[in-house]
């Protein structure tokens, strides 16, 4: 399949930003995610809250690093859109166990997520295998 934007030097400038951006996005959630972790260990009060951020860091920083590494000079848009469901994904996922662990509403949000980062993985990886 050929990218529609081949040829538009406009596009592919654009869209490499775009995986720029999504790949300082990733670097960013690591060093978050790192941030997470130690609150889980040191500041987390209640067990189920130290539980709630540990995994959270550990989708952030794992998802992140994924990002960082393989959003930059991506042209697939299979696999643009992939990564930035991976983000979203990420960040109804995580974002959900860190504000049941905060403020104690429950992480209605992470099953959700979890299906949003099972599809972004399905895409990039389908996109690697057939693209």
């Amino acid at each position: 399949m050929t990218n529609p934007f081949e040829n538009d030097s406009d596009a592919t400038d654009s869209t490499m930003r775009s995986m720029r951006v999504l790949a300082g996005i990733g670097a960013l959630a690591c060093g978050v995610a790192i941030g997470m972790s130690a609150y889980a260990m040191h500041g987390a009060l209640a067990p189920q809250d130290h539980e709630r951020l540990a995994v959270a860091a550990v989708f952030l920083f794992a998802h992140g690093l994924a990002l960082a590494a393989l959003a930059p000079g991506t042209r697939s848009r299979l696999r643009q859109a992939g990564f930035f469901v991976l983000m979203i994904g990420t960040i109804l996922f995580s974002g959900s166990l860190v504000l049941a662990a905060w403020l104690g509403i429950a992480p209605t949000l992470a099953p959700f997520g979890g299906s949003l980062l099972m599809l972004g993985w399905l895409l990039v990886g389908g996109d690697f295998l057939f693209g």
